[in-house]
Formats: structure tokens, C-alpha cells, sequence
């Protein structure tokens, strides 16, 4: 039922004799984070592999799929696409070649400035295959007869925006995250001494890796037989960092650590300080499933409001983005979480969220409450209201499409039909989280970008054939 498309999910292995099948765990775990498309590169030391296709990893991969690409080392990727549209063409990862040596990328994040390079490249009569802005990236390091930590580092230089990279070549594999540190990136290390990279921990767990730290941001990580080492690049007089506090909110697995704590510690204090800031006079505390479990549950201790099950979620039932009609999507909500009536009937209710994007698919499980027979409906909301589209990753570019963008919180609650409506402040937000709050970005909610972002932003800009093909 949820409105807001998650970022993509990256997995490396390194010099472990099951690489491949480790990296397809890893992204299982991952899946959370995309789930248009999902592949995985390998390499045996001198040629690359790559099986990749549209889906679930579960549609794309099977036992006879792994073994065609079983090498030592390799990346994986689980996608939604926040540039370029879902495609065979955009499945990551994508290869080239610099020279005579081939290698792979696999991309989290979104450029702010791609259509710009695109153009320039395509000037200089580089085709481009695909619509993402991945292609982009590789094709900058591809301008190289070899890679180097120096020339990933120049190419890096021209990027604007926010990305986490792996990149595999036949020796090793760098990981790599943007100077400001929008999305999570860490390193683990398995029992027989190899090392992985993650978007999250929870990928660590699947494979019995233990997480050594976090890729720093504006930092080049290298694996090679060698072991690990590090370079800097880009400016180091920031005064700010970037970090998307909606991995916190949102996007990230309650059982992973991201930005130095647990998410779901994280959440569960959003929800304790929902409490605090905006109690309710309620029977029953519940949660609009999944992710708003962690933040109600604290709402629930804060307030001494009992906590229950208001809905339960269908493990079998499609997704609800990808119905063509807005008709078709709610049927579609309503197959997926069910309302448990003799719960709900008669009952004053504290329903958490996590946040509120569009509000419809919320709006429609509200109703579905109070046809179930709660007397009143009382919407608390673990985030501020999201007014400002996002730029870095998120697929809520169009502030028109948000529900808060020109709405009253009066108004807000009006269009959900709640008796009541109430969300957390940035500054509540922000006081549950362990890093200062100038080194998240926040701009969903307050609009201060950390960097500058394009005007009239399409996720679908590059969908065209290239310039230079007649």
C-alpha cells in the first residue's frame, strides 16, 4: 500500500568461492529496496558475468541462473527506477569497458545533473544504450584506457547529486559514496576473512557477515586480494552532510543500522516523541502495516495506550503501483492488508503512519476502519508533512502530487476524513536520531536542499533515442 518508491538496494562479495550465490541472499534481504528489476555481475579474475532481468530476485534467479555466472567476486543490484523507466535495458548492473578491461557498476541514488552530462557525451558522439543515470557514470569512467582510484575520482568530480557505486572490475571491486552521504553504504566481513559491501546490515545477517563500518562519505573504498583501502575525493570543507533521515523514517529494514543506530530503535523513539508531542484519547493503538509497527509500538509505551492489530497484510497479493488505475490500486490495498473488524468495532483508535505521501492509499485504509466500525479515527504521523518533492532518490520529484504541498493540516485531515491529525515536528524528528541534525538532509519536509536541484524534474527525461543513431 505504500506511496513512496523505495531507492535500490547494492551488494558486492569479494574473493569468496560462493560470491554469486551470496550475493543473491544479500539482495533478498535488500529487496525492500527495489523491486522493478535485480541482477548480479561476477568475475573470475579476467572476464565479467552478468544475469539480470526484470522482477523480484525470486522471478529472476534460480539455481541454474547462479550457476552460469558461480566466480570468486561480485555485485548485485535490486532496483526502482528513479531515473529512466523500468526496462531489461536499465537492469543493473551495467557493463563496459575502459580500454581492454571490462567492469560493472551498480548504482543507489539519483544525479541531479545527468541530462546535462548526457548531453555533453552524446556531443562528443557517445552512444548510450540505456535511459539511467548509471549509464552516465560509466560511461565517464570508461573515457579511460584504464580505472584508477584517480580517474573514478575525476569522473566522480563531475557527478552532482546523490550515489552510492559498486563497481567491479576482473581484480576487485570499489565501493563508493557521494561527499555529502545521502544513502547508507557499509562494509562487513565473512567468517573465512572476505570481504562485503550493503546498502544495509541486514544483508549482513543472511550471510553471516560482521559489519566493520560504514563506506565515510566522499570516500573510495578498494577490495582487492590486498585487503581494503581507502582515498578521499571531492571537497572536504563541507559544512554540511546529507544524510536522508527518510532511510530512518522509511525506506531502510527495521533490523539494519544506518547512519551509526537501529532503525527500528530509531523509529520506536519517532514514535515515543509522536506521544509526547501529539497524544490522542484512544482504546487501541495500531499501525498501518509494515513500517509504522516500530514508531506505534512507542506511541504505544509513551502514552500507556494498548497496543494491537488493527490490520493484517497479505504476503501473496500484488503491488499496488504498478495497477494502471487509480480504481485498480485501491482493490488492490484492499487485497493486501484486511481490516481484523471484531478488533476495531466500537473502538476509539490511534492509528500510526510513518509518513503520508499522496494520501490516497492511506485515505482508503482509514475508510476501511471506520466501515469496520471504529468510532473514531485519530491519524498520528511519525514524520513531518512531506510539502517538497525529492531530487536524490526518492520518487516524489512533483510537489503537486503531495498531499501536505498546499494543504492545511485542517485540510490534510479533511481529505484522510480523521477525527483528529497530528504529525511530528522536524525538530522531534531530528532529537531521535544519534548524528547532528545538519548532517541529515531534510529537504521532503523543510525544502532546504542541500545542493541545487533542476527545475521541472523528469525521472522519465532520457527516455529518447540517442541523438547520434538515425
Amino acid at each position: 500500500m505504500r506511496e513512496a518508491k523505495h531507492s535500490c538496494g547494492l551488494v558486492g562479495v569479494f574473493d569468496h568461492r560462493d560470491a554469486a550465490a551470496f550475493a543473491h541472499l544479500a539482495l533478498h534481504a535488500q529487496q525492500h529496496r527495489g523491486q522493478e528489476a535485480a541482477g548480479i555481475c561476477t568475475s573470475d579474475g579476467r572476464r565479467l558475468s552478468k544475469h539480470a532481468g526484470l522482477g523480484l530476485v525470486s522471478d529472476v534467479f534460480n539455481a541454474e541462473t547462479l550457476a552460469t555466472i558461480r566466480n570468486p567476486n561480485a555485485i548485485g543490484h535490486v532496483r526502482y527506477s528513479t531515473t529512466g523507466g523500468c526496462s531489461t535495458r536499465n537492469a543493473q548492473p551495467l557493463r563496459f569497458h575502459a580500454g581492454d578491461v571490462p567492469f560493472a557498476i551498480a548504482h543507489n541514488g539519483n544525479l541531479t545533473n545527468a541530462s546535462e552530462i548526457r548531453a555533453r557525451l552524446e556531443n562528443q558522439g557517445i552512444t548510450f544504450d540505456a535511459t539511467s543515470d548509471t549509464e552516465i557514470i560509466g560511461h565517464l569512467l570508461a573515457a579511460n584506457d584504464d580505472i584508477s582510484v584517480d580517474s573514478i575520482a575525476c569522473a566522480l568530480d563531475q557527478l552532482e547529486g546523490a550515489y552510492c557505486l559498486a563497481i567491479l572490475l576482473p581484480d576487485r571491486i570499489h565501493a563508493i559514496r557521494d561527499p555529502l552521504g545521502f544513502r547508507p553504504l557499509c562494509i562487513g566481513q565473512l567468517e573465512d576473512g572476505s570481504y562485503a559491501v550493503a546498502s544495509e546490515t541486514c544483508a549482513f545477517d543472511i550471510i553471516d557477515a560482521e559489519y566493520i563500518r560504514d563506506v565515510q562519505p566522499g570516500e573510495i573504498v578498494t577490495i582487492d586480494k590486498t585487503g581494503l583501502s581507502s582515498t578521499r575525493f571531492g571537497p572536504t570543507n563541507l559544512k554540511r552532510g546529507a544524510a536522508c533521515i527518510f532511510e530512518h523514517v522509511y525506506f531502510a529494514d527495521p533490523s539494519s543500522d544506518i547512519f551509526g543506530e537501529n532503525v527500528h530503535l530509531a523509529r520506536e523513539r519517532m514514535g515515543r516523541q509522536l506521544a509526547r508531542e501529539a497524544p490522542a484519547d484512544a482504546d487501541l493503538c495500531i499501525a498501518i502495516p509494515n513500517c509504522a509497527r516500530c514508531a506505534a509500538i512507542g506511541f504505544s509505551h509513551e502514552s500507556d495506550t494498548p497496543f494491537g492489530r488493527g490490520f493484517t497484510t497479505s504476503h501473496y497479493s500484488g503491488r499496488s503501483f504498478i495497477m494502471p488505475d487509480q480504481a485498480e490500486r485501491e482493490r488492490q490495498v484492499r487485497m493486501k492488508l484486511r481490516v481484523l473488524k471484531d478488533v476495531v468495532r466500537g473502538k476509539r483508535l490511534a492509528v500510526i503512519e510513518d509518513s503520508v505521501v499522496r494520501g490516497t492509499t492511506t485515505r482508503t485504509k482509514l475508510n476501511e476502519l471506520r466501515r469496520a466500525g471504529a468510532t473514531e479515527i485519530h491519524l498520528r504521523v511519525a514524520s513531518p508533512p512531506i510539502r517538497h518533492g525529492c531530487y536524490f532518490g526518492i520518487d516524489f520529484p512533483d510537489p503537486a502530487k503531495l498531499v501536505a504541498t498546499d494543504r492545511t493540516i485542517e485540510q490534510i485531515r479533511a481529505f484522510l476524513e480523521v477525527d483528529s491529525l497530528a504529525y511530528l515536528s522536524t525538530e522531534g524528528m531530528l532529537s531521535c536520531v544519534g548524528m547532528p541534525g545538519e548532517t541529515y538532509c531534510t529537504a521532503c519536509f523543510t525544502g532546504d536542499y542541500p545542493i541545487k536541484v533542476p527545475e521541472g524534474f523528469d525521472k522519465f527525461a532520457m527516455e529518447r533515442p540517442p541523438r547520434n543513431i538515425q
